[in-house]
């Protein structure tokens, strides 16, 4: 397993990753701390954790989007004869996306 250390908001965290996998994990820090930056620029936190949390909910609510998107698209292909599941690079994208952020969670609970 790989140590990577991120950096958020100037502060750095050091994470494990699967080998191989350091950049993608740099990407993701880089959206959080992108998501931060447009929350500073409204002026609309004060505060690291506020700032943190914050970004989390408008990830949270892109994921919430995506997957009510995938849910219409499901319902819509139900009506079809050939149902569409999540398989292919998105399926695949999703659940590798899901078990990264539970590891990730993990080990910053472990930090």
């Amino acid at each position: 397993m790989a140590q990577v250390t991120i950096k958020i908001n100037g502060y750095g965290y050091n994470v494990g990753c699967e080998d191989g996998q350091e950049a993608h994990l740099q990407a993701m820090a880089a959206q959080i701390e992108t998501r931060m930056d447009s929350i500073k620029a409204l002026g609309g936190a004060n505060g690291e954790t506020r700032l943190l949390m914050l970004a989390a909910l408008l990830m949270a609510d892109e994921l919430h989007d995506t997957k009510a998107e995938l849910e219409a698209l499901r319902a819509g292909a139900s009506r079809t004869a050939r149902p569409v599941k999540p398989e292919g690079e998105l399926g695949k994208r999703m659940n590798k996306l899901a078990q990264r952020a539970e590891q990730i969670a993990a080990n910053l609970e472990r930090s």
